[in-house]
This record gives C-alpha cells, structure tokens and sequence, in this order.
C-alpha cells in the first residue's frame, strides 16, 4: 500500500476527493479543510493499492494539484486493516507487477546525477577493479562491480527514452560518459603510481590471467548477460525489490572493462585498451537495450491492464 499526503487549493479539494473515491484500490481517505498554511489548502490523506498508485497520480496531476499544492508518496511497511486489505482486492493487477512512472522518473533522476559522490563511488570501484585485474584476483572484480553505481544512469537512460525527457536523458548520458572518463583517468594515474612504488608491474598485466583475462576479451556471452543483467536490474527498480540490483551489478562487466582499459593504456597496451573498451561499450549497450524494451513491455502490460478494468467498470 501507498500512503498520499495531499495539499490541494480549496477550489480543487472535492474533484480530488472524487478521483480518490471512484479509483479503485483507495481507502482511508480523510480531508482537513484549510489545515494546509504554506501553501494554503486543504489536507487530503489516503491510503491506495500500489497496483492503482500510477492512475491515481496522473489524475491527480491533471487536477494540477502538483503545481498549486503538493503530492507526496511513501510506502506503508504495515498496514492493519480489513479495509485494506479490500483495498488491494479491489485493485487492478498485482502489487509487484505496478510501475509508479512518477516515482521512477524521479529515482533515475536522481541517481543520474554527475555528484562529487557519484564520481568519487565510480572512481573508487574503478581502482579497486584494477588491483584486481592486476593481481588476477576474482574477489576484487566483484566487489568492484558491486560498489559501482553506474547502473543509475544507465536506468535513467532507459527511463528517459521511454519517457521522452530529454533532459533526464542528457542528464544520465552525462554522468555516464563523464563518470566513466573521470574514473579512467584517475585509474590511469592510480596505475602509473602503483608501478612507481612496485604493486603494479606490467608482467602481471601481461602474464596469464585465468580470472580476470575475459575482461578484454568480449564475446556474444557478454552482450547476452548483460542484456539479462538489464532486465533483472530494470525489473528490481519497478518492483521496489532494490535487493536484485546487487546481483545485477555483479553480472556485469562494466567498471572492471574500465579498469583494464586504464591499466593497459598506462603501459601502453593498445590491444588490451581497445579490448576493454569494446567489452565496456558492449555491456553498456545490452543494458539500455534490455532496459528500455523491459520499460515498454511494463508500460504496454499496465496500458492493457487498466482498458479492461476501464471494460469492466462500464459493464
């Protein structure tokens, strides 16, 4: 269930309450006149099925209630009531099946911001990649994909392709390809200071590495993962299961490809850099791929969802 905490003009206050009322999956509805002081209005509570949440909101925001007052959402842990539980009966579809666009858009936006932190996260996992690739060390490889965060902008892509906000979409391609350079880089400087202190040796990188050696080796198998990596990490973000997006973040090669191309083009192996590059690029392309046809596939699913509940009110 999701909780909405309504600020609405008083001239708006009963078509909001309508839309509750007629939109199955609502209950708990309360309204405070002029409770609101900054801005003025009314209080408008109410609890919906997560399954009816996204109808709910873009009614909401044809009202214009998100310009004039306030929409806020959060997620209720626990919910003691056979009104409820009706509720969530009454409602369309299945709870872990729902997409809230709105919730999404602002997720990725989010997250696909290029931030001191954003920078400092990808970097960081970057390094590590290449102590692992480096020492051939498979334990480094996925903790370096697991700190990544480079699957938020990729997801903002997704969402904005889908969405058609271009603005998210220069925002995520922006913290992408600027993430990954600035990572690089400082990976490229890391690697130089490594071997000037004698950790890094290029006979390590040039030497037999059972472990980590498929890194700039792309084949099909790495655009077939990462395709499936896409739709899983696409599906846990909809689905509120933020748990998958571990799995998904150690299924791919993405932030150990950068890892290589830095190392390797710090000794100046070109073969190794171009690898790399080519296993980045591949992996990056099979998760927007899956992630956008994963995000449509959702949309037209919900789409057909709400017509035939829209057929069976009318009957």
């Amino acid at each position: 269930m999701l909780h909405l905490r309504l600020i609405t003009p008083a001239d708006v206050t009963e078509e909001a309450v309508r839309l509750i009322e007629r939109t199955p999956g609502t209950t708990h509805l309360a309204v405070l006149p002029g409770a609101a002081r900054n801005p003025a209005g009314d209080v408008v509570l109410c609890d919906v099925a997560r399954e009816a949440g996204d109808e709910l909101l873009s009614g909401l925001q044809t009202l214009g209630i998100h310009e004039r007052g306030s929409i806020a959402v959060e997620n209720i842990d626990l919910s003691l009531s056979k009104r409820a539980d009706k509720a969530e009966e009454e409602a369309p579809g299945e709870a872990a099946d729902a997409v809230l666009w709105e919730h999404l858009t602002d997720a990725t936006h989010e997250e696909s911001t290029l931030s001191v932190t954003y920078v400092a996260f990808i970097t960081l996992a970057t390094m590590i990649a290449a102590c692992g690739v480096v020492l051939d060390n498979a334990i480094l490889i996925v903790g370096a994909m697991a700190v990544g965060p480079e699957f938020g902008p990729l997801a903002g892509i997704c969402t904005a392709l889908v969405r058609r906000a271009p603005r998210l979409a220069l925002r995520a391609v922006t913290a992408l390809l600027a993430g990954f350079a600035i990572a690089m880089l400082m990976t490229v400087v890391f690697s130089l200071f490594m071997d000037w202190v004698g950790l890094f040796t290029e006979a390590q990188l040039e030497g037999d590495r059972p472990n980590t050696g498929f890194i700039y080796a792309p084949d099909w198998f790495s655009f077939v993962v990462a395709v499936l990596a896409g739709a899983a990490g696409t599906l846990s973000l909809t689905s509120a299961k933020a748990g998958a997006l571990v799995g998904v973040a150690i299924s791919v090669t993405t932030v150990p490809a950068a890892a290589n191309a830095a190392v390797a083009l710090s000794y100046g192996d070109t073969a190794q850099t171009l690898g790399s590059t080519e296993q980045l690029l591949l992996n990056l392309l099979g998760i927007v791929l899956a992630g956008t046809l994963t995000l449509l596939a959702q949309k037209l699913f919900w789409n057909r969802q709400r017509e035939r509940t829209a057929a069976k009110s009318r009957l």
